[in-house]
């Protein structure tokens, strides 16, 4: 067994079925193991050393996005990630960093409600289900009622997204989805609450009514019932590859039976998405951060983003095989950015909907916890490669 060659010299001169399953895949399962590691190291350790990114309200708080104690969006996509890890390897570390985090940041006092502070309750609910740490219900049930009913709502009731700074009125975001709709979905499954799994459910389809684009099967950033437009109809990365993402792990969550109606309509949403997808992504495997604006530059966490749903969306049989490939080139693309310290390099800073194609592109780079996540994800979906 000591001398046992997994990976042949020589793929190309063995006839496929006869081949090892990784040969060709242009990636050493040590390597992305070790890449996994710093990239965890890299999130719980960024910082944001001179404010630069610190989001400054009104009324004197001071709230912090890039560094890992804080309580956005941003640390709790950066929680999803780490669930991941746990889930697929059962790393302790992984699980002490979330849990730590969670005791932390209760100690502290929960923020002010919004769509992007519900995001850490996607993750908190995953470890009720596993724990039933009776510490956690509460939170679970008040922020999952708070959705329900506190929540400002847009025409035909789909979910305004409120922020730190601004309420949005009649505004439907993409980001949405990922930052409180999943966990409205998984917090249903857990305090068997089939009430909140139907909004759930609904929200997808509002939101895939109004923002999904039937001319490309992309998606717009967002939507205004207020003059009834899509802002600067930009076809944003980032806000795209949260699609590529959530549709999947929501037909995975709610375990949708292959004939169940709303699953054959997501999974043709996501078809669509990834045919409009493909012909986009660059000769070096990333996509840009306008899809269609070769103008706007190449950005990691939306690709690594597009790797995990597409290859996730083929292992889970949602898309055709031959989809694998352009996830393939992706998860490597994202590798490739993983510097020695960790960190996913090539990631831009939280971007709210503009009115401008120019000010998506002239939003800034800089390292921050979702970005790390999106890299563990795409590392943890292509790691089953190796499997």
């Amino acid at each position: 067994m000591k001398n046992q060659v997994l990976v042949p010299t020589h793929p190309e001169r063995i006839h496929p079925l006869l081949g090892h399953h990784v040969a060709g895949l242009g990636a050493e399962r040590g390597d992305w193991q070790d890449a996994i590691r710093r990239v965890i190291h890299n999130l719980v350790n960024i910082r944001d050393e001179d404010g630069r990114f610190l989001l400054r309200l009104e009324d004197g708080r001071v709230i912090d996005t890039k560094s890992w104690h804080g309580f956005e969006w941003t640390q709790g996509v950066g929680l999803y990630g780490l669930w991941k890890v746990w889930e697929t390897t059962g790393d302790e570390q992984a699980w002490s960093i979330m849990t730590d985090w969670f005791k932390e940041r209760f100690a502290e006092g929960s923020p002010s409600r919004n769509i992007n502070t519900v995001a850490p309750f996607l993750t908190l609910a995953h470890l009720f289900e596993r724990t039933a740490n009776p510490a956690y219900r509460p939170y679970l049930d008040t922020w999952a009622e708070w959705l329900m009913k506190g929540l400002p709502r847009t025409s035909e009731n789909g979910f305004q997204h409120i922020v730190y700074n601004s309420v949005n009125p009649q505004q439907l975001w993409d980001d949405t989805l990922m930052m409180s709709v999943m966990p409205l979905a998984k917090i249903g499954k857990v305090l068997n609450r089939p009430q909140y799994v139907e909004e759930a459910k609904r929200q997808f389809l509002v939101h895939t009514k109004y923002l999904s684009d039937p001319q490309t099967g992309l998606w717009f950033h967002g939507w205004s019932f207020e003059g009834r437009h899509h802002f600067a109809r930009a076809r944003w990365a980032r806000g795209n590859s949260w699609v590529t993402i959530a549709i999947p792990e929501f037909i995975e969550l709610l375990d949708l039976p292959e004939t169940d109606g709303l699953r054959l309509f997501l999974v043709e949403t996501l078809r669509a998405q990834v045919d409009a997808l493909i012909p986009l992504q660059t000769e070096n495997g990333l996509w840009r951060t306008l899809l269609d604006d070769a103008t706007s530059y190449e950005e990691a966490a939306a690709t690594a983003g597009f790797a995990y749903g597409i290859l996730k969306g083929v292992r889970l049989g949602l898309l055709p095989a031959p989809y694998e490939e352009p996830g393939r080139r992706a998860a490597l693309a994202v590798r490739k950015l993983i510097n020695e310290a960790g960190e996913l390099t090539q990631v831009s800073f939280g971007t709210p909907v503009f009115n401008t194609l120019q000010e998506y592109k002239d939003i800034p780079l800089t390292s921050m916890p979702f970005g790390q996540a999106m890299a563990l994800l795409a590392l943890l979906e292509f790691n089953y490669r190796f499997i």
